[in-house]
């Protein structure tokens, strides 16, 4: 069984063995894409494998939409070359679900797949063409929240954004360049309207990528190298919109053994690869079942109708309200918890921490009994039902290859939505009492016990990758594990920490969370096995 047009043309031999074949005529309906292209997308990583083209094919066989997505990749240029053209852009999701079971199938609705880049130029030269087309409806993107940021950490723009600046739309280099200067051709061509969709999973994602845009078309037509009515178009929501949206599904990179299943179906080359920017890229895509796009409903040219595939479509109040459940209450601080006990009690999957005692009741404490009181309740999501498959059904799906140290990556940026801003609930309301809050400070607390690099059993690891944990752990060097450590000294060192609204989003030493903050830090650091004790007793 070979992954491509012509491989899936053997049907009977890829149902026999439950997979799920496009019940379209996929040549069918790349001809309607180029003839009249109405969804591009930028990012062509796994979470849009699993999750948009998924949505699209599932409109393509309902009936409800006559064309696919193209995609294009902006950045690792090497998942074109290896995760698609190989395979007609064809791909395997396999849907890994709590009960044991799998659902395959074979993802037909990606129809091209080409590189944002203006020096390749065949590539380039279509995605233009497709943007000068009024059919187009909308461009989606997940390219990450580093990849809507035009700045460094100096604040002075980035070298490619700054000649992309200057030079003007043709050639750009930098990423939102390359964007603009497709969104200028449509500028160009009519001005013909377009919604500009980020799903990132970044809070107020459509402003960001907004904001990024409207920047480059204020430069361009400063510098006169773009005709001034282009930034009247971008500023004109009629014509160019920037809806709002939360998107909630876990793809991990391709797991070995949904490779070695795959394997044993007869599926020829499924061996994942990783580019040379560490990308892991495969011809098939592992997911959770568990799947939510809530968007603001703002598309000033039309859009397919992907309720019917059960996108939520709301006001940008209610998606920021959606979003602000799951990243403060119902799934993030969770996810972090997990994420900070399990590497230091040395857990490899999330799913094995569910099955212990002591992190099962950590989770439950920090969503269920100290969030959910101050949850904001978006209405089109239940909060409760939300948390109840979190904690039931997701975060304990076993065939879900995800591991703490992965969502252990930039956990300084995280903490201040994911348990600040409950703390600052708790700090504003008169009927609450921060000081109650006990499961978040022990959070806190292993989270500068996780700043040391030393497991619970003594033993140094190293710290995923964070930009803000190297001056925590530099901080934290005079106080020593395996030691005794009075409240004053940990007190002395810890409290200025605390006190860092960019770390925790208030003042945790005027909330009056330090001293227990820092007693939950003292007991994790006896020793071997203090970890361990201290959750146990901390949530007896």
């Amino acid at each position: 069984m070979k992954l491509g047009l012509v491989g899936i043309s053997d049907k009977n031999a890829w149902e026999s063995k439950g997979y799920h074949l496009p019940s379209y005529d996929v040549k069918k309906i790349s001809d309607n894409t180029d003839n009249a292209p109405v969804w591009v997308h930028f990012g062509a990583g796994n979470i849009f494998r699993a999750y948009h083209a998924r949505l699209a094919q599932e409109l393509i066989e309902s009936g409800a939409m006559s064309s696919g997505i193209i995609v294009a990749e902006g950045f690792d240029y090497e998942i074109i070359d290896k995760a698609y053209k190989p395979f007609d852009n064809l791909s395997i999701l396999a849907i890994l679900k709590s009960d044991g079971s799998v659902e395959k199938q074979v993802i037909g609705s990606v129809t091209a797949s080409v590189k944002l880049d203006t020096a390749a130029t065949d590539d380039f030269a279509y995605l233009k063409k497709t943007f000068e087309n009024a059919s187009l409806q909308l461009a989606t993107f997940t390219i990450t929240e580093k990849g809507y940021s035009l700045k460094g950490a100096d604040g002075h723009f980035a070298k490619a954004v700054s000649e992309d600046m200057s030079n003007g739309p043709e050639k750009c280099i930098s990423y939102i360049g390359k964007v603009c200067s497709l969104l200028y051709a449509r500028y160009k061509a009519g001005g013909f309207p377009i919604a500009m969709v980020s799903t990132d999973n970044c809070s107020h994602n459509g402003q960001k990528l907004y904001d990024a845009i409207h920047e480059f078309a204020e430069n361009w037509v400063g510098n006169g190298v773009a005709d001034k009515g282009f930034l009247d178009y971008v500023e004109d929501p009629k014509a160019v919109s920037f809806p709002w949206s939360m998107i909630d599904k876990i793809t991990p990179r391709p797991d070995a053994s949904v490779k070695d299943m795959i394997a044993a179906d007869g599926v020829e080359d499924p061996e994942p690869v990783i580019t040379g920017f560490h990308t892991y890229v495969a011809p098939f895509v592992n997911a959770e079942e568990s799947e939510y796009l809530v968007i603001e409903d703002d598309f000033p040219n039309g859009r397919p109708a992907l309720e019917k595939a059960g996108v939520i479509f709301t006001d940008r109040d209610t998606v920021n309200k959606v979003e602000r459940m799951k990243v403060t209450t119902c799934l993030n601080p969770l996810h972090t918890s997990l994420a900070i006990y399990g590497c230091l009690l040395g857990f490899d999957r999330i799913s094995e921490e569910m099955k212990d005692e002591d992190l099962l009741k950590l989770v439950k404490t920090v969503g269920y009994k100290e969030g959910l009181p101050v949850v904001t309740d978006p209405g089109v999501v239940n909060p409760l039902e939300f948390i109840d498959t979190v904690v039931g059904k997701r975060l304990p799906n076993p065939f879900m290859p995800d591991t703490p140290q992965r969502i252990a990556c930039d956990t300084s940026q995280k903490i201040p939505i994911r348990f600040g801003e409950t703390i600052k609930s708790y700090i504003a309301d008169p009927d609450k009492d921060v000081k109650e809050l006990n499961a978040i400070p022990l959070v806190i607390a292993g989270w500068l016990r996780y700043a040391k690099g030393i497991d619970d059993n003594g033993n140094a690891f190293e710290c995923s990758p964070d930009p803000g944990l190297s001056g925590v752990t530099e901080a934290l060097q005079s106080l020593a594990f395996g030691t005794d450590i009075s409240l004053g000294d940990a007190k002395e060192v810890i409290d200025p920490i605390l006190r860092s609204s960019e770390l925790f989003a208030t003042d945790l030493v005027k909330a009056g969370l330090s001293d227990r903050i820092a007693n939950y830090f003292i007991s994790l650091m006896k020793g071997p096995g203090a970890v361990r004790n201290t959750l146990h007793n901390a949530l007896s």
